[in-house]
């Protein structure tokens, strides 16, 4: 593209839709082989980096997260030369510990979505990156640091349930998750944390708490008016946590992150469908080499 690459993205989730700071702002929009993202991007430097931000339900909240198309966010995000990606995210707490107004860095992640595009590959060429650590460990390093510098209450690591949404968990489905030792639940970062590894780019997330779920004796149900008042709250706290955390540079190329579909890509070079090679592009030239063309 015509335009100096970003170093970060930044995903926001429910009650993020913008981030203050930017200098130099613009929005950008982007048509992808996977389709449009979830809107423009907001372009700028932020902490002195370069920075593309994306409001992960859209300007006005009005994506569900099944119709969030993941590929298309997560490709813009590489299309536009991000090496890392940070998200910011609301979520239910599983455990005491985990109180509304806390933030969670998960290390570990559970998907129980059944309706979501969650591969770039397929229609011809296979690919099998490893996801047994789904969060990049220098990023939440990064988010941790910049927590404990704000004062923000953060936990170090714990597991991130994906669940398909849009409705909030019955109490039965609730006490199985907690019965399975799950920390926290929300609706969208196991998409885009296998995307990533796809598009080999670090990922990290700011889990938010907004509510206990449905299990707490003291909390039987979840109360959106509720979740939208600590949301108010987690919003501002996570905008700041952001920021401080893309001063520093991003992971470098020896992060496992960014090399993660080296031997990933298991179908024979000769075998590849010549428009599926084009669509992915942007994933596979690092293995192609600059001067061959998939």
């Amino acid at each position: 593209m015509d335009m100096e690459p970003v170093e970060y993205g930044i995903i926001g989730g429910t009650g993020l839709y913008e981030m203050p700071g930017f200098e130099e702002s613009a929005r950008v929009r982007l048509r992808t082989p996977f389709g449009e993202p979830s809107d423009a991007y907001v372009m700028g430097r932020l902490s002195g980096r370069r920075v593309a931000f994306l409001a992960r339900h859209g300007e006005g909240h009005r994506i569900l997260p099944s119709e969030i198309n993941f590929r298309a966010n997560v490709y813009g995000f590489k299309i536009l030369g991000a090496s890392a990606v940070l998200s910011a995210s609301a979520v239910g707490s599983l455990k005491e510990k985990y109180v509304p107004g806390h933030a969670v860095v998960p290390d570990q992640l559970v998907d129980r979505t059944r309706h979501r595009a969650d591969t770039f590959f397929g229609e011809g060429i296979v690919a099998h990156a490893s996801l047994a650590e789904p969060f990049c460990p220098s990023l939440r390093a990064r988010l941790l640091d910049s927590c404990r510098s704000l004062g923000v209450q953060a936990h170090d690591g714990g597991t991130y349930l994906c669940m398909e949404g849009p409705l909030f968990s019955t109490r039965a489905e609730s006490l199985l998750y907690r019965a399975w030792g799950m920390d926290v639940i929300g609706m969208t970062n196991a998409q885009e944390a296998k995307l990533c590894r796809e598009a080999e780019m670090c990922y990290a997330s700011l889990a938010l708490v907004t509510d206990f779920d449905c299990w707490h004796p003291d909390h039987a149900s979840v109360k959106i008016e509720d979740v939208l008042r600590i949301l108010g709250q987690n919003s501002e706290r996570a905008r700041a946590v952001l920021a401080a955390a893309v001063a520093s540079p991003p992971p470098s190329e020896a992060c496992f992150c960014r090399t993660a579909l080296t031997n990933a890509v298991v179908t024979r070079r000769e075998a590849w469908p010549e428009a599926t090679a084009q669509r992915l592009r942007p994933l596979l030239q690092r293995l192609l080499g600059e001067g061959e063309k998939p």
